[in-house]
């Protein structure tokens, strides 16, 4: 080991300023990895148990290994396995899924993909063909379908059978989005990809037995966004793009919701908050949704309650919102106080952002639908 002849304080406060140097953008990284020299979370510390051949790790309050720290240390640990990450790569948080969390450990330390550019062309050539499992729209199962995404074209296709030569579905890149959910689909390879159709969200909802194949096609639906996007908006930084690739939901869960007389029935609905964009389904893994609201801007005079008008009729659960909009007003009724004030803290996001020039149009297109 490379030893350091350091005092135990200055150790200590080397020790204390790991947590902004975190290699796995951790919380509280209490562990480190004794042969890559890292400070870990105790999420990550398990993940890095996976790869025994690559990293071991043990608690830092141990001395010998706080002194390696302070040797190595994170950032020189990032100037090595993190040399070469694309613009476009997804870098987890410590609030994103297992799966996305242990392919980064595996991508950086176990294949050393951001070392070797050679190692990322799975998913930056441009060009990915495969099969996924894709769940049916109308009979719920799950199927084997061959997917083609090419940015030449500015698409991802799929089809329904092995040897078609027209696919069952062309979906354009600047609509695309792609976000994992592995406890909604019961899988934890799970990917849910949204696009637009006819200026409606339509879900497709997809998984691969193997890890490494399932965030190589989501990098490759990134790196396709990026590459559109720099084509569409020359003049941004990548720091202005990367954001705008792909995007997780807001919020989502169950609310019930009445009709624009205030006098229907309240019904059980499954909301997803996809930014602007209010959703709602029969069942979390409809395709396309019963019902979407634009949610706009205070300026442009949107506005979030508590609670729901005395007039309100029928039976509901305790905790209603009320969301105003310049044409009427939306009600909803939460379960929980609890989630009562995440979704009103969701909304109050949303509305206190003032729209971009390009939402008007969006909010027009509500309007006017049927």
């Amino acid at each position: 080991l490379l030893t350091f002849d350091m005092s135990q304080t200055s150790l200590l406060q080397h020790r204390s300023k790991r947590a902004s140097l975190c290699v796995c953008v951790c919380v509280q990284p209490d562990w480190a990895s004794l042969t890559l020299g890292v400070f870990v979370c105790q999420a990550c510390s398990l993940l890095h148990r996976s790869i025994p051949h690559i990293s071991r790790v043990k608690s830092v309050f141990v001395w010998s290994f706080l002194q390696l720290m302070a040797a190595v240390g994170n950032n020189a640990a990032k100037a090595k396995y993190e040399q070469k990450v694309p613009a476009f790569y997804y870098r987890p948080t410590h609030s994103d899924c297992k799966l996305l969390r242990e392919q980064w450990i595996r991508a950086k330390y176990e294949r050393n993909e951001f070392e070797f550019t050679e190692k990322q062309e799975p998913y930056s050539a441009g060009y990915r063909e495969g099969f996924l499992w894709k769940r049916g729209r109308d009979n719920g199962q799950f199927l084997s379908r061959k997917f083609v995404l090419t940015e030449r074209e500015g698409a991802l296709k799929y089809f329904n059978k092995q040897d078609a030569r027209d696919p069952k579905a062309v979906i354009k890149i600047e609509t695309l989005n792609a976000t994992f959910q592995p406890a909604k689909i019961g899988n934890p390879c799970g990917l849910q990809i949204t696009y637009l159709k006819d200026n409606s969200t339509r879900n497709i909802f997809v998984y691969h037995s193997d890890a490494k194949e399932m965030v190589d096609w989501f990098n490759s639906i990134r790196a396709a966004r990026f590459h559109y996007l720099q084509v569409a908006y020359p003049g941004a930084s990548d720091e202005e793009l990367v954001p705008k690739l792909t995007r997780n939901f807001m919020k989502e869960g169950f609310m019930e919701k009445t009709g624009p007389k205030h006098t229907e029935g309240f019904k059980k609905r499954w909301f997803t908050m996809d930014d602007r964009r209010l959703m709602y389904f029969k069942d979390p893994l409809d395709a396309y949704a019963r019902g979407e609201v634009f949610i706009g801007s205070k300026e442009n005079s949107y506005t979030v309650l508590a609670g729901l008008p005395p007039s309100t009729q029928g039976y509901h659960w305790n905790h209603g919102i009320t969301i105003v909009t310049p044409d009427r007003k939306f009600l909803f009724a939460c379960e929980t106080e609890a989630e009562q004030r995440d979704w009103i803290a969701a909304f109050q996001r949303v509305i206190n952002r003032p729209m971009r020039p390009q939402e008007y149009a969006v909010e027009a297109h509500f309007k006017h639908k049927p």
